[in-house]
């Protein structure tokens, strides 16, 4: 393994796994907490409950005022920032390594002891209803959402990450209070640490900090189904207010963690398809016809199963044009090997974007975070690896597998 990957792995007896880095030569730190209390965590009439967490959590603790945290933080020069997805939540932090002790059990504290006093709960609601309002007005995002709960039909990952309006409004600080603690316990988290920080330090602080964790109380479960395998074409058109380029969505579902392989195979696909210039889509479409303004291709990996997309921004008359042609060109990818000159291309492409996405302490904890996480952080390190090894006849067997002509999701957005 590349010693830019020298990256260790523990566990607690209770669960709390520990994932570190010693980087000798950045005088960073970089602590990183992952929690599986995203927005699969949520109970039925919870939407949004995971991520308006997310917010509240920032709000203190019995020892920390509302606004400590940051004061504490930001006093020692350093940043913070969260996230939410469905299969995740995340908090870090980043310091000068001489501040590492410091400011870690800042970020234990409100991650471990919440308060979410009735009244910031109702204050930051607000915020976050204003940032489900700001998201309906974005026709991207009102795009994608409309794709996902088509393509997903029982799967909560047809919900939005930010959450129903309604659902929201019902929900109390208790309800949150007993979510919060229900999922925020050793066995659903991981610490990552990266920068130069040694391990015995690292493994220290975390003992310490991370403790006296909340008994978990009563909390409604979520329920989440296996979906079925995509068996047709589903189909949506929306009409949005103010919106002058039409967007083309289409997606099919890919594998999820447990058969890595086959979606790292998906991710060269997609480069194939719509990653760069030089990209089939790209070039057919845009540079020779200009039938699109823009057209990309993504593969988003995901725990349970995942995404591989093509979005487009178009005229509206060449809507049906450019469907029929994502069309061909999936079915091309089932009938024909990819080249060889084309294969490397969509290698290289892919580890050079992996190369440029772990420079940093901040990036390479994300990196491993995220995959233990999902299942664990060694599989982050082998992916430039991985990629090397597939041939044209594996991914023309993966694309008939995966991406058949018939069976896709796709939503179309028109100005109104």
């Amino acid at each position: 393994m590349s010693s830019h990957f020298r990256v260790k792995r523990f566990r607690r007896d209770d669960g709390l796994a520990i994932v570190h880095q010693y980087l000798p030569a950045t005088p960073v730190a970089i602590a990183d907490v992952w929690v599986r209390a995203g927005a699969l965590a949520e109970p039925d009439g919870w939407s949004g409950m995971a991520h308006f967490l997310e917010h509240a959590i920032f709000k203190g603790t019995d020892r920390l005022p509302p606004g400590a945290f940051d004061l504490e933080i930001e006093n020692r020069g350093g940043t913070t920032n969260a996230a939410t997805s469905h299969d995740y939540a995340h908090f870090f932090i980043a310091t000068a390594d001489r501040y590492f002790q410091e400011t870690l059990p800042y970020l234990a504290e409100i991650l471990l002891h919440a308060s979410i006093p009735d009244d910031e709960f109702i204050r930051e609601r607000d915020v976050v209803l204003e940032e489900i309002r700001q998201a309906n007005d974005n026709p991207d995002g009102v795009a994608f959402d409309a794709l996902m709960d088509t393509i997903y039909q029982v799967h909560p990952y047809k919900k939005p990450v930010l959450g129903a309006v309604g659902e929201l409004l019902e929900r109390s600080p208790q309800e949150m209070r007993s979510f919060h603690q229900a999922h925020y316990q050793p066995q659903n988290m991981t610490v990552v640490i990266t920068g130069g920080i040694q391990e015995d330090l690292a493994l220290e602080s975390i003992e310490d900090c991370f403790r006296d964790f909340p008994s978990p109380p009563s909390c409604p479960t979520s329920r989440v189904e296996a979906e079925p395998p995509l068996d047709c074409v589903r189909r949506r058109e929306l009409y949005l207010p103010r919106l002058e380029l039409a967007r083309l969505n289409m997606a099919w579902i890919g594998p999820g963690i447990d058969e890595i392989h086959d979606a790292y195979g998906l991710d060269l696909l997609a480069i194939v398809l719509a990653g760069g210039r030089s990209s089939r889509l790209v070039r057919q479409l845009r540079e020779e016809r200009q039938f699109v303004q823009w057209i990309t291709g993504d593969f988003s990996l995901q725990r349970d199963s995942s995404l591989l997309t093509i979005t487009a921004g178009l005229e509206p008359v060449y809507l049906n044009t450019v469907e029929e042609f994502v069309v061909r060109a999936v079915h091309q990818l089932q009938t024909t090997p990819i080249s060889e000159v084309e294969l490397a291309r969509a290698k290289r492409q892919l580890c050079n974007d992996f190369a440029f996405s772990t420079e940093t302490p901040a990036q390479l904890a994300g990196l491993y975070g995220y995959y233990q996480t999902l299942a664990n952080a060694e599989i982050a390190t082998l992916y430039p690896q991985r990629i090397q090894t597939f041939e044209p006849e594996e991914l023309q067997q993966l694309a008939r597998r995966y991406l058949r002509r018939d069976c896709y999701a796709i939503t179309i957005a028109q100005g109104e």
